[in-house]
Formats: C-alpha cells, sequence, structure tokens
C-alpha cells in the first residue's frame, strides 16, 4: 500500500482552494454583481445574508472541498496513474457532484432567474476542476 504525502495534500488543497476562492469572487462579483442588486431590489434575494458570517463560512467551505479533492487525487493516482489527465477527470466528476444537482433544482424552483444557478454551478464545477488540477501539479510522493 502506498503511503500518501499528507504535506503535499495539504499544499494543493491550500493552493487549489485560493484559486477556487479567486474564480469564486470573478464570477460573483464581474459576471453576477449586477444581476444580484435587481433580484434583491425586486425582493427575490435578500439583501443581506441570514448569516453574518456567510462569506468566511463560504470560503472555508471551498478551502475543505479543496481538501478533499486534494486527497482523493493523492488516492486515485495510485489506480489511474498520476498526472492532469487523472486531475481532471476527478475534478469533472466530483466538480458535477457538487454543483450540478443543487443548482438544477434552484433553476427549476426559484424565482429569481436561471442566471444565478447557471454560473453557480459554473463557478463550483470549473473551482473543483482548477482545485483538483492544482493539487495534482502539487502533489508529490
Amino acid at each position: 500500500m502506498a503511503v500518501v504525502n499528507m504535506k503535499r495534500v495539504w499544499l494543493g488543497a491550500l493552493c487549489g482552494g485560493v484559486v477556487w476562492i479567486i474564480w469564486s469572487g470573478i464570477i460573483n462579483t464581474a459576471i453576477l454583481g449586477g444581476h444580484y442588486m435587481v433580484v434583491q431590489e425586486a425582493g427575490t434575494m435578500l439583501k443581506q445574508p441570514r448569516y453574518g458570517f456567510f462569506l468566511p463560512a463560504y470560503f472555508i467551505s471551498l478551502l475543505l472541498i479543496a481538501y478533499v479533492l486534494a486527497w482523493l487525487y493523492a488516492g486515485v493516482r495510485q489506480t489511474y496513474g498520476p498526472g492532469p489527465g487523472t486531475a481532471l477527470k476527478l475534478g469533472v466528476f466530483a466538480g458535477f457532484a457538487i454543483a450540478f444537482p443543487l443548482n438544477f433544482s434552484t433553476a427549476a424552483w426559484s424565482p429569481m432567474g436561471r442566471i444565478f444557478p447557471l454560473w453557480w454551478m459554473i463557478e463550483l464545477w470549473v473551482g473543483a476542476v482548477l482545485a483538483t488540477l492544482i493539487a495534482g501539479w502539487i502533489y508529490k510522493d
């Protein structure tokens, strides 16, 4: 049984998570920023989050998911081989599981419009791929 280099898992998770947080910021400010104001004024989205700690908790969540993806990559590379191909496949499949179901149901049932769940799905799916690719690039046995 191979030994997992946990220091490299943590480093990959941290770097991948930071990139994911930056990607999230780009999506939610540059692309959705103006849309947030419209739906908040229409009353279909709150102007302030119910939880004042939402943003730090969300960023910590992304970092934790990046850790899980880095850890999974370290494990599956023994079976599927090291490299960007394995990291990409893991990121795509995990990103789908993370992003698609909830955002599909939000698009189906939410009155705020489909632009939000579409971009939230893209944010999470692409973020998972980026975090996994970075973790794979950093990981060494």
